[in-house]
């Protein structure tokens, strides 16, 4: 219920003040966003004698214009730098143009997931379908401007439990003072309405998600189930399954709703790897949170469509309060989740239904006991804690056998011969996907424990005959490469790193040869290439499935180094290149790195793009190129 400024004056006298200071200077800014525009200067062109390649293709005279909150940005033609790195050659002149995206809100802008015209436009909205990827055609070409004051993250492992508070992180905290009235000026502006994310903190005030300390905010393990904290949730799940094996027999889980991801960021000290999610809705800086505390996370939604993962990928799923209606739509959100659950994994789910005994609780209960025998899910723990917080923890058979002994086949079973194989784009299950049996009998094969399951022969590896010497030799180049090339000869400075992405991640070779280093990979797979995520998350490693050509569903400045090893010349067969350098540039964060192994035609044609964008650029061996994104924008401002 909204209260009055009197009574906040009344109440909160200076914290008031001093919030309605900061919340005017941000009204200030955004206006001064809308007044001002840059005014381009007279095309500029330039000999860059270090590239014989003319980039002009990859470029044009009008750059697609963004549209966000109704504004445009202006167009800033940017001098490509005479100096070369690694020597000259003749070359051709180049135009590069480059613009800031507009608005207020272009800071955290994401291309496919805040696409606010497809939005609009469509039908319904029942099903999450507005939370799922809508790609604006052309892509954008505009680089993502900096946050007033931004300042690198705190370097790992201090960033999990605190991070730089930032201009909008103070209006968070603004929430945890005048929740209420927020929600009054939500009714009346737009501006802040779209800026509904200023809220999370009001939500979680009581959940000891995060806290204010000084210039930081901090992370003390708490949330909505974690009542005596992580740590101790952590524990006593193990206590009511020991044979979870955290870190051994449990590698590789999935968090479905993660919050600020507190609970794979704990999991971390025992070995285990999270791919925490959440869509991006009014708690929408969870998942910037977590990226930004060095914590594995993407943004997702079980929606509509297949969620971006493998079948049978995860030994565990996890959701804690986590808001998803199971089932619904024919229970197909419980069969997204079967289908990415690894034979014999289990699945956790601590929620009001588990504990509470009021007549909505006991509705979700009788439902989900309904569907989860139907799909042969099997309960083998259900306790409360000492906080009053319960769990039930249900596991997904070994084989189809309970399938086929079932009264009624419903839900049916998939035909494996017209079902879909591709988890891009692709809509949700109705039926349950089989269990792959193994060449030793009709029952699935648990992984080989950690880390003995890193360079062990995955289950999922192809039967084909060459393909466990490939395999092999494919792990052996990797450690070879990254300890005698990457880490010696490169330059890069590890120490700095803790957010990692291989672009074209094949058997995940390169991950598996960093797990020494105190960093994490979210090995990608393009979706017209070979399919060997399966194989990654057999190694005990976590990854996604990606399309190049469109923009990837994280929050600007998420990683601190980006890896790609022979993508581009595939990707330029369907995509022009300065498409995935702009996605580059926008989800790298300033100070990071990329490194790219690729035939010299293909560094040739990258390089002056990434020089247009003021980065530093060297080769190495004509085979590797490494580039270094700094703090420049469009407008000349080291720090917009």
């Amino acid at each position: 219920m909204a209260i009055s400024v009197q009574s906040l004056l009344k109440e909160r006298r200076y914290p008031f003040i001093a919030s309605l200071f900061l919340l005017l200077l941000f009204v200030a800014l955004f206006i001064l966003s809308i007044n001002t525009t840059s005014q381009p200067p007279p095309p500029y062109r330039l000999g860059q004698p270090s590239v014989k390649q003319n980039i002009s293709s990859y470029t044009s005279p009008v750059l697609p214009v963004l549209e966000i909150d109704g504004e445009k940005g202006s167009s800033i033609v940017v001098p490509v730098d005479r100096d070369s790195d690694d020597g000259g050659g003749d070359g051709e002149e180049v135009v590069v143009e480059w613009e800031l995206c507009p608005g207020p809100l272009a800071v955290d802008y994401i291309p496919c997931l805040d696409n606010f015209k497809a939005i609009k436009s469509l039908k319904t909205r029942r099903h999450m379908e507005h939370r799922e990827r809508h790609c604006p055609k052309p892509n954008p070409r505009c680089l993502i401007p900096l946050p007033v004051g931004y300042k690198v993250p705190v370097p790992w492992p201090k960033s999990r439990d605190m991070v730089r508070m930032l201009l909008l992180w103070v209006l968070f905290v603004i929430g945890i003072w005048y929740g209420d009235l927020f929600e009054l000026m939500y009714q009346f502006t737009d501006m802040v309405e779209q800026c509904a994310h200023l809220k999370l903190v009001e939500y979680k005030k009581e959940q000891n998600w995060v806290k204010l300390s000084g210039d930081y905010l901090r992370f003390p393990g708490g949330g909505t189930q974690f009542k005596e904290g992580v740590t101790h949730y952590i524990q006593y799940i193990e206590k009511n399954l020991p044979k979870i094996g955290w870190g051994k027999h449990t590698r590789v889980i999935l968090d479905v709703g993660c919050g600020v991801a507190s609970f794979g960021g704990y999991l971390l000290e025992k070995d285990v790897i999270t791919m925490s999610f959440a869509p991006k809705d009014e708690h929408e800086a969870q998942i910037q949170f977590a990226l930004e505390r060095g914590i594995p996370a993407t943004l997702s939604v079980i929606g509509t469509q297949r969620l971006t993962f493998p079948d049978n990928a995860f030994d565990l799923i996890h959701c804690a309060r986590c808001r998803v209606h199971w089932d619904a739509n024919g229970g197909s959100p419980l069969l997204e989740l079967n289908r990415v659950l690894r034979p014999g994994g289990v699945f956790i789910w601590s929620a009001t239904p588990v504990y509470r005994d009021d007549e909505r609780d006991k509705k979700v209960w009788d439902a989900m006991v309904i569907l989860t025998e139907s799909i042969c899910w099997k309960v083998v723990a259900k306790s409360f804690d000492s906080s009053g917080i319960g769990l039930v923890i249900y596991e997904k058979p070994l084989s189809d056998s309970c399938y086929k002994s079932r009264k009624q086949n419903n839900p049916p079973l998939c035909d494996e011969h017209t079902r879909p194989k591709t988890s891009w784009y692709t809509p949700l299950d109705g039926c349950i996907s089989a269990i792959p049996p193994t060449k030793t009998g009709d029952s699935y094969g648990w992984p080989t424990p950690w880390p003995q399951r890193l360079i062990s022969k995955p289950a999922s590896l192809s039967a084909e005959q060459d393909a466990e010497r490939s395999f092999n030799e494919d792990t052996k180049r990797w450690s070879e490469l990254v300890a005698n090339v990457y880490l010696g000869e490169l330059g890069v400075n590890w120490s700095s790193v803790r957010n990692v992405m291989d672009m074209n991640a094949g058997y995940g070779g390169f991950a598996a040869a960093l797990t020494g280093l105190p960093i994490w990979v979210m090995n990608v797979v393009p979706v017209n290439g070979p399919d060997t995520l399966p194989v990654i998350f057999d190694r005990g490693l976590i990854g996604i499935y990606h399309d190049w050509c469109e923009s990837l569903s994280t929050y600007p400045r998420s990683y601190d180094l980006l890896h790609s090893s022979f993508l581009f010349g595939n990707l330029t067969q369907r995509c022009e290149m300065l498409d995935g350098a702009v996605e580059m540039d926008r989800i790298l964060r300033p100070g990071g790195v990329v490194i790219v192994e690729d035939s010299i035609e293909m560094l040739n044609k990258l390089r002056p793009i990434l020089r247009s964008l003021h980065w530093s650029v060297k080769l190495h061996q004509q085979r590797f190129l490494v580039g270094k994104k700094g703090f420049w924008r469009p407008n000349g401002s080291p720090n917009t």
